[in-house]
């Protein structure tokens, strides 16, 4: 879809969740749209500290990979207002199998692609070394 597309009065991630009030189940639309209302309600309140979403979990498990994908999506729509985001999977041998959404240029550009997986690495060292530190000083090591 593109941008002149859109109703004027519409904000994009309100037209891609009627296309995905058509195109799901039923049950599977009331399900995402109670994972990403608490969420689109506090970015439209201004009240998100940051823009890190992780759709895992012990709660997140139990939802079906397609709702876990399509609330990413919402979610990405309702941040950057685009609508041509993509959710593709990235592995590591430090992280296995990651989810990310990014754009679609961004999605079918495999050096873009590898850059993320990079940052993967990185992020997961950083995090084992901050796991460890807290370890040894007696913090909680569950971030």
């Amino acid at each position: 879809m593109n941008e002149h597309e859109i109703p004027p009065d519409g904000r994009p991630v309100d037209v891609y969740l009627d296309l995905l009030r058509i195109r799901m189940d039923t049950e599977d639309y009331r399900l995402l749209l109670r994972v990403v209302e608490p969420v689109l309600r506090a970015i439209d309140e201004d009240q998100l500290p940051t823009i890190d979403f992780s759709l895992d979990g012990h709660e997140a498990d139990a939802l079906p990979q397609e709702v876990r994908d399509e609330a990413a999506l919402v979610i990405a729509t309702a941040v950057t207002g685009r609508l041509d985001n993509e959710v593709v999977e990235i592995s590591t041998d430090e992280t296995g199998p990651v989810r990310v959404v990014t754009d679609a240029v961004t999605a079918s550009d495999p050096a873009r692609l590898d850059a993320i997986a990079d940052y993967l690495r990185e992020r997961h060292r950083q995090n084992a070394e901050l796991r460890g530190i807290a370890e040894v000083s007696g913090l909680p090591t569950d971030f």
